[in-house]
Formats: C-alpha cells, sequence, structure tokens
C-alpha cells in the first residue's frame, strides 16, 4: 500500500498538469484528478497497477472532468462530447515531467501569496488541508476558506494557467521558494501520522529544487534552498531509531550523516555566498544548517556563530519559528535563562504561545536549569500539542518521572 501510494503521490502533478493544459479549469480538473485517484486507489490493490498507470490516470481524470462539467453545464453537451474525441493525447503525455511548470503557473499574480502557497500545497504537492494547516501555522478551517477564496479569484478573473514568461516567472520565484521549502519540511517532519519522516516529500522537493537550480544557478535564493535541502536531509540516516524513535540533534551518531550530501550543499554555499549582492533567508538558513554539519561532535558545535547567523536571520525574514530557533541559540551561548527570558517576550506572539514546539524549547530550557518538575509539565503540554505519533511519544518520555 505504501509503494501505492508513493506511486500516486509522485503522479498527481503530472496528471493534473496534463488534465489542466488540456481543460484550463482549474477547480474541476483538481476534482477530476483527486477522483480519478481515489479510483486508482481502490482498483489498482485488486486489479493490478496498468502498464502505464499515468495514462491510466489521465484518461481517468479527463472523462470525470467531463462528467463533471456535463452535471453543471447541460447545455454545452455537444461541446463536450467533441472534447471526448479529442482527449489528451495519452502517449505524448507519457514521459513528461513538467511539475517543476505546475508549481509555477499555480503561483498565479492574481492570487495572494497565503492563498498561492495553501493551493499549490494542496493541488501540486499532494498535501492535506491539516498538513498545510500544520505547514502555514494556522488553523485548518483558514487553510480550507484560502483554498477556496483562490479557486474563486481565478474562476472570477478568467486567469488561465499559461507557462509564465521570464518575467512573470520571477514575481513567482518567492511563492514557488517557499512551498518548496514546505513540502520539504512536511517529508523532513510530517506533522502527522506514525512516521516522522516523509521520504518520497523530501526527495520530490530536493528533485525540483535541483531542476530549478539547473535553470537558475545564478539565482542565489534558489542555491540556497538546494543547500538548505540537502543540509538538512543529510542528518536523516540518524534521526531515528531502528523502532522510530526520535533521536534528538545531540545525541545523533554523526557518522552515519549522509557525508556526500554535507559536502554538495556546503560546496553550493561557497559557490553562491561569496557573490551575493544581498543574502537572503534560505542562504542564512542553509549557512546555519552548515555550522550545524561540521563538527564531529555536538559539544563542538559554534553556537556564537549560529546565534550570529539567527540575528541576521530575524532581520532579514522574521517570524515565530526563527525566534524560537534563535532562542535556543541564545540558550547555549548565554544560558538557559536569557533563553527563557526571551522566550516569555516571544511568547506574547499569540502563535508561539499556543504552539506545542514552543512548550517543547520551555521545557528543554528548564530542564538545563535544573527545574525538572516544571520541565515534565511543559513536556507534557507540547505532546499534547503534536499529531506526529513520534513527536508525541518522544516528548513524553522527556515528561516520564526517573525511574528509580
Amino acid at each position: 500500500m505504501e509503494a501505492l501510494e508513493l506511486l500516486l503521490r509522485g503522479l498527481t502533478p503530472q496528471v493534473f498538469n496534463a488534465v489542466l493544459r488540456k481543460y484550463g479549469d482549474f477547480d474541476l480538473c483538481e476534482d477530476a484528478v483527486q477522483e480519478a485517484m481515489l479510483a486508482a486507489a481502490v482498483q489498482w490493490p485488486h486489479e493490478g497497477v496498468p502498464r502505464n498507470p499515468k495514462a491510466w490516470l489521465i484518461t481517468a481524470a479527463s472523462r470525470r472532468r467531463i462528467d463533471l462539467w456535463r452535471s453543471e453545464q447541460a447545455r454545452r453537451e455537444r461541446e463536450d462530447a467533441a472534447a471526448v474525441v479529442s482527449a489528451p493525447e495519452l502517449e505524448s503525455a507519457a514521459g513528461v515531467d513538467d511539475t517543476l511548470t505546475l508549481y509555477l503557473l499555480c503561483c498565479h499574480p492574481s492570487l495572494t501569496e497565503a492563498s498561492q502557497i495553501a493551493l499549490t500545497l494542496r493541488a501540486v504537492g499532494g498535501l492535506t488541508t491539516s498538513e498545510i494547516a500544520s505547514a502555514l501555522l494556522v488553523s485548518e478551517s483558514t487553510v480550507s476558506q484560502r483554498i477556496l477564496r483562490a479557486k474563486r479569484r481565478i474562476k472570477d478573473t478568467g486567469a488561465e494557467f499559461l507557462l509564465p514568461t521570464p518575467e512573470e516567472r520571477q514575481s513567482r520565484m518567492p511563492a514557488l521558494l517557499r512551498v518548496l521549502y514546505l513540502v520539504f519540511n512536511e517529508g523532513y517532519a510530517a506533522s502527522s501520522g506514525g512516521s516522522l519522516i516523509r521520504v518520497e516529500l523530501t526527495a520530490e522537493a530536493i528533485r525540483l529544487a535541483r531542476q530549478l537550480h539547473e535553470l537558475l544557478p545564478e539565482d542565489g535564493e534558489v542555491t540556497g534552498l538546494l543547500a538548505l535541502m540537502l543540509l538538512t536531509d543529510a542528518r536523516r540516516p540518524a534521526r531515528t531509531r531502528s523502532d522510530g524513535a526520535i533521536v534528538a540533534l545531540a545525541d545523533q551518531d554523526r557518522t552515519l550523516w549522509n557525508r556526500c550530501a554535507i559536502e554538495e550543499g556546503i560546496a553550493l554555499l561557497e559557490q553562491t555566498l561569496p557573490t551575493a549582492a544581498v543574502v537572503g533567508p534560505y542562504q542564512l538558513q542553509a549557512a546555519i544548517a552548515a555550522v550545524h554539519a561540521q563538527p564531529a561532535t555536538a559539544a563542538d558545535t559554534d553556537w556564537p556563530q549560529i546565534l550570529g547567523l539567527y540575528d541576521l536571520l530575524r532581520m532579514v525574514a522574521p517570524g515565530p519559528m526563527v525566534e524560537l530557533n534563535r532562542i535556543v541559540a541564545v540558550a547555549m551561548v548565554h544560558g538557559p535563562a536569557a533563553g527563557l527570558q526571551e522566550l516569555d517576550v516571544a511568547s506574547e506572539d499569540p502563535v508561539l504561545l499556543r504552539h506545542y514546539r514552543g512548550h517543547a524549547v520551555r521545557a528543554h530550557l528548564l530542564e538545563m536549569t535544573g527545574d525538572s518538575e516544571t520541565a515534565r509539565h511543559y513536556y507534557r503540554l507540547a505532546a499534547r500539542g503534536t499529531l506526529s505519533l513520534p513527536e508525541q511519544r518522544y516528548l513524553e518520555s522527556r515528561a516520564a518521572p526517573p525511574s528509580m
């Protein structure tokens, strides 16, 4: 079943792109593709995966799209029948990977950046509403409303999803980079479910970031994003034990880290930072990941350098998670009391105040001060706030009283 899910998730953007190119109606095409995926998930386990699964899905989605269209606009049945005759040419669609193009198409300028990101994550990234809500630090209802408004806006403006010109592409880059990074993050630390890591998402995000870097090798932020993904993903082999339990960064066996990925990420940074007119948030985050990746032991981590980089990142791209990570660096440099003091101030942000990671950081800093009892209280609060089972188990283990 897992292999089937991976196959369907990988094919979703390709099928969506083919149907969207043919019909140009985002809303109906998305519904049709979702129904085709559902049909495949039901039929293929019993009937077997067809020889050309992408073609099968395109045909199923095209037929379903036509059915949907007919039900809404019966008066156009004749035109719709003509569309059946000229359904997508399966041979030409097979083997074409234009996922990155579809990402760009979904970051349409008629939408706000928030709507671009929500819509792209849903329609192309294949994330659920819950996963998107977790990634964006907003409620599921907010995500649903953003997606609904985005579809309505597209319909009202008559926006056509055509390949953007180079100028249009540049204006869509910030949203595109953010979407790719959010997809990667959801794969690196799944917001729900029984597995901490979803390799299919991290691998896809890295693949697309490589494609984008090949297209725009001089773009410092594109290079920074690819470096960030590689340096972060390099730790993956050491992040969990054989039973799926989380291993904290300080406790990881660093010999398991992917040295090739680390070397490639650092080389990319060395390539882009010296020539960057302005260092952006992805380059800064990649630089932080590089500092973490280089020492042989956690004790040798250059925390003052990391804190300096977070100070820059805080100015370039402020946000609750940046603030929280910076507070950890403050504690490592100036002691846990200084970190707790800054956390009290930062928790005036309601997003951070209610987020489980804020509780987890507070618990960790309290533990560093020796206040184990209060730390366990916040670990328990944090455990109740996450839908990730590995994270729950890890936080509950930290909340457990010491064995006698």
